[in-house]
């Protein structure tokens, strides 16, 4: 059966069933979850960022109002979080031993009867410090005389990668050269991070707001001594945001298990966002140094990378995103020569892992910037240069340098609908127009082109399983964990179109290790093309099997059964049908099911799509820069991101918005500081730049569609894309209006002060 063939519900816009409970506000977050008898943890941090511990004193909080127990680690043997690259001394403890690494790092834990009283009493907690150097410049903290923050790893080089020998660029006619920062950002998701474990009499169950409950189980089964599935781990129906700093264990939760199993009842942790600025994982926090090579008409010879990336003071995934930014180096174009190496260090900064495009926006902010750089050093448009070094579609399937699968891709049709729906050529004469008069506010175009890479690093096997049930209704399980995605509906969708079962009829399991004990959880843009596909697989063999049992039931040939009213009938007969309520009562009868089918109407798999996909896009950035204050604004922001076949347009569309608001963020607004001493300036939502909506234009965003051949449904990933293809469309705009004035380059974020001094300088 094919997406979007007539009389199927794929392909058409379908509004969200997810949202009607969302807006009602109907459904529990974490912190509404309420049991008998919880009691409440507050973290004391260290307000230093490198220090010894030179005393540490918890008796003036253990005598404070209902305080039940103060714990660190002089009075407990908690284990060390499992997680760690390179050399074992860079492992996490759960409470700070001997030495903090961090502002923010965790020292000791007050559980108390309420949260405020928890609060009151970790304010008594003494510590006392002595301070050690801070390393918080990445570039300086591999270098040999620099301060460590582990000593007995002798580095603070945590993690290596290279791809390619010698240069890359040697014998080329040009060299152009680009140092770019793609600078730290918080995750800030709406609704922080949090932990309730309810213990109960030879059971835990935890919830947590968790884009990966399987594999949170898996871990926090081992630290925690409880064997699976007596360890149960569960995320709320209603989780506020994830962006990949969600996905991964936190030390936070293994201790309130912990304490939960130690004293016998509910404890629970809510995060503030004070907490959340400074423990959850951050992203981005890259330097990339490379160096292109041309011939004299403009065709790209080569590419030399390095990169050095900040992992924080614990590394965790965000010392192998490099890998990620390796994968995706050549971008879009035919590049004969790559070189990269990057190097991922420890700082005195908050931990690195995945954010929304985790290790491939760096890639492409990188290569857009050159081309532009390239542009202008030819004298050749922007357009033109990138669409002379396109990767051709007749090169797919396309083995790139770094060993990257493409599936397939038309580059340059991508771009030339987003030039064609921008007005291009119109666009570039009136800024030769506002160039030509000196007016104070100039017009900037920016372009970029991109390729990424979804259900990447051996995300694309995912569980699934589909289940009449006595009612005739249907369950779906998947292994991914929607926390705003529109997966309910997605996945409603598919079952629907197969089955002909109306969508209210649909009950989709997911995030509880109680219902699906396995998972590979919701990252890397990969649910649609791998959970979708499981349920599109298991609908299909659901279907065959009940055709068969339909036809033996009806008399009639399997492949005359098609679907009908609440079941399925013998085509032209209309009378002759059977409910899927009686097709399951069926299926249940020995006496009335065909010899050697098996009971019920069900099927599971773990649907393997064999490797990742390469969605890809074209984004035109139109911004108006004040050359008297440096500000910026937003006129227009298209978007042409081609994510295979489209199953659901409207939440593709929302999708893409997502996408670009976050990009557009990054290129503009966000971007973590740290003062001299390691002390982070930007940790609350006064000082960090989270942009209002009407601080941007209004987002036109459209789609090419290049089905994948990797999956049934032919589609890829579009989680992501409009946050990796939207940064540099921005950046390269804001350039593209003052390059005229002799500015080169600026790092991100694009404050009006950078702007002014640049144009000033």
């Amino acid at each position: 059966m094919a997406v979007g063939t007539e009389g199927s519900i794929l392909g058409n816009a379908v509004v969200r069933r997810e949202d009607p409970t969302l807006l009602q506000g109907s459904e529990l977050y974490l912190d509404d979850i309420a049991a008998e008898g919880t009691v409440h943890i507050h973290f004391v941090r260290s307000t230093i960022a490198h220090a010894t511990i030179a005393e540490l004193d918890l008796s003036d909080a253990e005598g404070m109002p209902g305080v039940i127990g103060v714990y660190a680690a002089n009075n407990t043997e908690f284990p060390d979080m499992p997680f760690a690259f390179g050399h074992p001394a860079f492992g996490r403890p759960l409470f700070a031993k001997e030495r903090v690494r961090q502002v923010g790092d965790i020292v000791a834990a007050v559980v108390a009867e309420t949260r405020e009283q928890a609060a009151d009493a970790a304010e008594m907690v003494f510590v006392d410090y002595d301070e050690l150097p801070v390393v918080l410049d990445m570039e300086a903290a591999g270098a040999p005389d620099a301060e460590l923050l582990f000593p007995d790893a002798e580095t603070n080089v945590c993690f290596h990668t290279e791809l390619g020998e010698g240069s890359a660029i040697e014998g080329a006619d040009r060299v152009l050269e680009l140092k770019i920062e793609s600078q730290r950002l918080a995750g800030v998701p709406i609704e922080p991070n949090g932990t309730l474990a309810i213990p109960c009499e030879d059971s835990m169950m935890v919830w947590a707001p968790s884009q990966n409950p399987q594999a949170i189980a898996g871990q926090l089964s081992q630290l925690v001594g409880i064997e699976l599935p007596e360890l149960r781990v569960a995320t709320p129906k209603a989780m506020g945001g994830g962006f990949g700093s969600k996905a991964g264990l936190y030390p936070e939760t293994v201790i309130v298990t912990l304490l939960a199993k130690t004293l016998g009842t509910p404890v629970k942790w809510a995060e503030t966002r004070s907490e959340n600025m400074v423990s959850m994982f951050q992203g981005r926090a890259m330097i990339l140094d490379a160096k292109m090579g041309f011939t004299a008409d403009g065709t790209i010879t080569g590419l030399d990378v390095h990169v050095v990336a900040d992992c924080g003071c614990y590394p965790n995934i965000g010392a192998v995103l490099t890998t990620f930014t390796q994968t995706m180096i050549q971008g879009v174009y035919d590049i004969p020569a790559v070189r990269y190496t990057a190097d991922s260090v420890v700082t005195n900064t908050t931990p690195i892992a995945a954010y929304r495009g985790a290790g491939r926006p760096e890639a492409t902010q990188m290569l857009e910037r050159l081309m532009d750089l390239a542009a202008q050093e030819f004298s050749m448009d922007p357009a033109e240069i990138r669409r002379k070094n396109f990767i051709s579609p007749d090169s797919f399937p396309f083995t790139t340098h770094s060993g990257a699968n493409y599936d397939n891709g038309e580059y340059a049709m991508a771009l030339d609908r987003a030039l064609e729906s921008a007005g291009y050529a119109d666009l570039r004469a009136e800024q030769a127009e506002r160039r030509a008069s000196g007016a104070d506010k100039q017009l900037g175009i920016g372009v970029s082109a991109y390729v990424e890479v979804t259900a990447p690093a051996g995300l694309h096997v995912e569980y699934g399983k589909v289940e009449i049930t006595d009612d005739g209704k249907v369950v779906g399980r998947v292994g991914t964990s929607a926390h705003g995605q529109g997966h309910i509906t997605s996945f409603s969708m598919i079952i629907a179109d197969h089955l002909g079962v109306p969508m209210e009829d649909i009950t989709i399991l997911q995030s509880d290790t109680a219902e699906v004990p396995k998972g590979a959880g919701t990252m890397g843009s990969r649910s649609l093309q791998t959970a979708g596909s499981a349920m599109y697989v298991a609908s299909e063999v659901v279907f065959e099997k009940a055709q068969q049992l339909a036809g033996h039931l009806l008399e009639a040939a399997p492949e005359d059964i098609v679907k009908a009213d609440g079941g399925l009938g013998v085509a032209g007969v209309p009378a002759k049908s059977v409910s899927w309520a009686e097709l399951y009562a069926a299926s249940m009868d020995d006496a009335q099911r065909p010899e050697g089918m098996d009971a019920g109407l069900e099927h599971e798999l773990d649907f393997d799509g064999s490797d990742a996909t390469f969605p890809f896009g074209a984004h035109v950035s139109v911004v108006e820069v004040d050359t008297q204050t440096g500000g910026v604004e937003m006129l227009r922001h298209i978007a042409v991101d081609d994510a295979g076949r489209l199953l659901n347009p409207l939440i593709v569309t929302g999708q893409q918005h997502g996408g670009i608001a976050q990009g557009a963020a990054q290129a503009l607004f966000e971007g973590i500081q740290y003062d001299e001493y390691g002390n982070p300036v930007t940790s609350n939502l006064a000082d960090y730049a989270i942009p209002a909506a009407s601080e941007f234009c209004s987002f036109e965003s459209e789609n090419t569609e290049t089905p994948t051949f990797r999956n049934p449904l032919g589609a890829k990933g579009i989680g992501e894309s409009g946050t990796i293809g939207s940064t540099p469309a921005i950046h390269n705009a804001v350039l593209d209006a003052i390059a005229h004035l002799g500015v080169r380059h600026i790092d991100m974020p694009l404050s009006p002060s950078k702007v002014w001094s640049a144009i000033n300088g």
